[in-house]
């Protein structure tokens, strides 16, 4: 299975357009949402193309092919217009020979661990930072953020196909460290 791994949309229509083309220029199988898809939150300026209706009409048209964890800034309101769900705090995949617990990064992060068993990863988003570290009996990754990316970094997705690669929004392998 190839899956494209997403976080952070936070109501932008146009990087919402842009993930969305290059899910279909990576012709991934699923998209994996981790959180934060409608509302900027208070400490967020507002994104470009601030439009969260348009945000959920986009995702909407493609609701087969989405799995969603929640993040701090989605709602039992987001829910009520978005037609897939988006409320579980976590999912656990088994991709190949990895297992992963994904998740929004607001109450499970690498300062407070779920229960993982040596060699899974632990996969979020929240920071809006991409990150790839050993970190001794588990791998921590988080793929940035699409529309409110920090401390330098791209508007970007990671792909699952047989291992990771992180990409900016235009499909441009990035370096992480």
């Amino acid at each position: 299975m190839k899956l494209m791994i997403a976080s952070d949309i936070h109501g932008s229509a146009y990087y919402c357009r842009k993930m969305i083309e290059a899910y279909k220029r990576e012709a991934a199988d699923r998209l994996l949402l981790l959180g934060d898809i409608l509302y900027h939150g208070p400490r967020n300026d507002l994104p470009l193309e601030y439009n969260s209706k348009a945000v959920a009409s986009m995702l909407n048209s493609m609701k087969q092919e989405l799995l969603c964890v929640r993040g701090n800034c989605d709602t039992e309101v987001d829910q009520m217009v978005l037609e897939f769900p988006v409320l579980a705090d976590y999912c656990l995949l088994e991709l190949d020979e990895y297992t992963i617990f994904a998740t929004h990064g607001h109450i499970f992060h690498p300062s407070n661990i779920p229960p993982l068993k040596e060699g899974d990863i632990l996969l979020n988003g929240h920071t809006h930072i991409p990150a790839h570290r050993d970190m001794g009996t588990y791998t921590y990754m988080n793929p940035g953020s699409v529309s409110i990316p920090k401390e330098d970094s791209a508007h970007g997705y990671m792909i699952f196909d047989k291992d990771f690669y992180w990409k900016d929004l235009d499909g441009n392998l990035l370096q992480i460290s």
